[in-house]
């Protein structure tokens, strides 16, 4: 509700702003979790026993009892049959309104038993009144904001919000159809879709307001897609006036090869087809003076790297710098060490560096490394997202690449692309992912990104086979992996993921490497977690990549980009605590030799020897496939959008009503629209989206 000039705001007034309801329209789209039917008196003697019902009855009889515990009892009679209200916490006003002969409205849940009819803690308040002519809204809320207060403030914004229409005269409708004895029925207005969920009508079906199949529940999702796929399209637009470094390789003046060009010559294996291709539209779009934004994805091991070493190439032939960040220090290392294998010594010949930058440096070394970035000395800089703070300096910054983008919050990709602003243009922008993108989540959160897809694997790349085994078998995988260890092969070992404790993580993780080095005498055990010095963790990644650790006891920061050929044994416990696309990264880590990979999966059971139906389905798509569009597509179904794609690090709740996995056609009738408004109706389109989105904006555009 609004404040008065200069008044403090009321402890439900920051309960609002803590829920982000601050616009009229935010309250408007606050919409019911569910309703109650408070729009008839049900008889006593029609209740049936479970059924939510609303009876009016005179209370006959009310009493304390201390035994065997405090309780209210409170006897009721509505003329037709009798029942017991049972109130275990109640204030002395309860005593007052529940006082014998009082006549009283009450709702609550009818259960049956042995003393008869019985209600535990209902709803009541006097008797009298209309009945309300529709269902009770029961809001979303948070502590200090009460339904009662809540449901006065949307009624006051309904009133107050400005919903005309926005889609304009002669726009095709959204595919709504909605039948009725009558025959088809106008599309409801956005007023009157909303008017209808915060009060329905006590007829309504209520199983199409609970899955959203009801046609005003149809026009809200239509409308949020669209202000979606608008602002998509307007960053796209947005993106094409900006300007960019036009890159482009060039023939050096002694008539040698071009850095690209050089790059193909050191490297030691052909390049497959399909990174050739997408290679190509790399180059294209660096060519040209508009900032590139392309996704590169491709399944684990598919060959990204070489791919976004080409393009780095492209930039620093061009004379300008290109940056490297990936998500964690290991992933940075491993996975770029490769690419600075190639290009250092191409870059060596040209008098050129490459800057390394990671957040626990040494003083000396990191002033060191921004120096070389400032005065341009240092063509190639790799790191994590140390890369993007305010001190790191780039003399001119052409490209940027981003590993896992999707591991990185959006504010920090918008940090990434501010770094060319002196020069009055954006570097090029290439993310990659290992995490294939499911069509339908391409189309409505990357409708402004291009999109490569590296949709073969290297030859030479053994399948690997994945084994569901209960963790009451472990001595046996142990006794496996002795075999493997025996026969010169090397094996990973994954702890569970504690998401509570970082702390028990790591002293699960030491308690296994004990256990493991115990059953495996003679055996090099390692450990690797997270909170190990970075030169510790280096030592033992050193050892296992040189072949003298047999056995990699790790939390999860091996998920991506290690790359050690000899592993041929994954084991990953207590895997049904884990993720989809995270189970399927760690798979990848094995398998990138020519032996006969494995994945174990030691999975925990519950006390009936169950395991959860999310983690069975889970599991069981691993079994089944190794296609990472076939993971990424069941991973969507199962977790959704939001978390899929780290929608939690940008803090921005991506679509609120709209169900991709059900609501494709209404996609693709917004993606249809958008661009058709952008160009006919601008300001309609503008309004759409500002009623929406608000401020969002920004983060649908990194």
């Amino acid at each position: 509700m609004p404040l008065a000039p200069g008044a403090a705001p009321s402890p439900a007034q920051k309960a609002l702003r803590k829920l982000g309801l601050v616009r009229p329209i935010d309250l408007a789209l606050h919409l019911p979790l569910r309703y109650e039917d408070e729009t008839r008196i049900t008889p006593l003697k029609n209740a049936r026993e479970g059924s939510v019902v609303q009876i009016e009855a005179t209370v006959t009889a009310s009493e304390v009892q201390l035994q065997p515990r405090r309780q209210l009892l409170v006897q009721v009679d509505d003329g037709t049959a009798t029942c017991e209200l049972r109130f275990f916490s109640f204030y002395p006003s309860h005593l007052k309104t529940l006082a014998v002969g009082a006549r009283l409205r009450i709702r609550g849940e009818v259960k049956g038993g042995f003393w008869g009819r019985q209600m535990l803690h209902p709803a009541f308040k006097a008797a009298g009144g209309e009945l309300p002519s529709a269902l009770t809204p029961v809001y979303p809320t948070t502590a200090g904001l009460p339904q009662p207060y809540l449901r006065r403030a949307v009624v006051t914004a309904l009133q107050r919000v400005e919903l005309s229409e926005t889609l304009p005269p002669g726009a095709p409708l959204p595919p709504i159809a909605i039948y009725s004895q009558n025959g088809l029925q106008p599309l409801p207005s956005l007023r009157e879709a909303l008017t209808f969920l915060h009060h329905p009508s006590p007829d309504v079906a209520l199983a199409t307001l609970e899955d959203h199949s009801h046609p005003a529940w149809q026009r809200l999702k239509a409308e949020e897609l669209l202000a979606q796929q608008l602002s998509q399209q307007q960053s796209k637009r947005e993106r094409e006036r900006l300007r960019a470094p036009v890159l482009q390789a060039r023939t050096p003046a002694d008539g040698g090869l071009p850095l690209p060009a050089q790059l193909l010559a050191v490297l030691p294996f052909a390049l497959t087809a399909a990174q050739q291709r997408v290679g190509q539209e790399i180059a294209a779009d660096l060519a040209l003076p508009v900032p590139m934004h392309r996704l590169l994805q491709g399944d684990v091991g598919s060959g990204k790297t070489v791919v976004a070493a080409l393009a780095a190439a492209v930039s620093m032939d061009a004379g300008w710098q290109c940056a490297l960040m990936a998500p964690t220090e290991i992933l940075a290392e491993q996975h770029f060490a490769k690419m600075i294998g190639w290009l250092e010594p191409l870059l060596a010949a040209r008098g050129q560096r490459v800057a390394w930058l990671v957040g626990g440096q040494k003083k000396k070394e990191r002033a060191a490394m921004l120096a070389l970035i400032e005065s341009g000395e240092a063509a190639l800089v790799v790191g994590t997202h140390a890369v993007i703070q305010e001190q790191v300096r780039f003399k001119n910054l052409a490209l940027a690449l981003i590993d896992e983008q999707h591991r990185f919050g959006v504010a920090q990709r918008l940090a990434l692309r501010q770094k060319l602003a002196h020069h009055g243009m954006e570097p090029h922008l290439l993310m990659m992912t290992a995490t294939p993108i499911p069509r339908t989540l391409a189309m409505s959160y990357y409708a402004d990104l291009d999109v490569s897809v590296i949709d073969e694997l290297p030859p030479g790349r053994t399948p690997i086979v994945t084994k569901l085994i209960a963790d009451s078998r472990k001595d046996e995988v142990i006794a496996r992996i002795g075999a493997q260890v025996a026969a010169g092969r090397q094996v990973y070992w994954v702890c569970p993921l504690i998401e509570e404790s970082e702390a028990l993580d790591l002293s699960n993780a030491t308690a296994t490497h004990a256990d493991l080095s115990e059953a495996l005498p003679g055996v090099m055990v390692g450990l690797l977690h997270s909170r190990m010095a970075s030169s510790e963790k280096k030592a033992v990644m050193a050892l296992f990549s040189g072949g003298h650790m047999g056995v990699l006891v790790s939390t999860t920061v091996i998920e991506v980009g290690v790359d050690v050929p000899n592993a041929s044994l994954m084991v990953i416990e207590h895997a049904e605590r884990f993720g989809l696309s995270q189970l399927h990264q760690l798979r990848g880590r094995v398998g990138r030799g020519a032996a006969a990979s494995a994945c174990v999966l030691l999975y925990a059971t519950n006390d009936s020897g169950r395991v959860g139906e999310t983690a069975k389905e889970r599991l069981r798509a691993m079994q089944e496939t190794n296609d990472g569009f076939e993971i990424a597509r069941r991973d969507l179904e199962i977790r959704g959008p939001g978390e899929f794609l780290g929608a939690r690090q940008s803090g921005d709740a991506l679509l609120r009503f709209a169900d991709l996995a059900t609501d494709t056609a209404l996609l693709e009738w917004a993606r249809a629209l958008a661009p058709w408004m952008l160009e006919r109706h601008p300001e309609l389109a503008a309004r759409h989206v500002a009623r929406w989105l608000g401020g969002r904006q920004d983060y649908l555009k990194a």
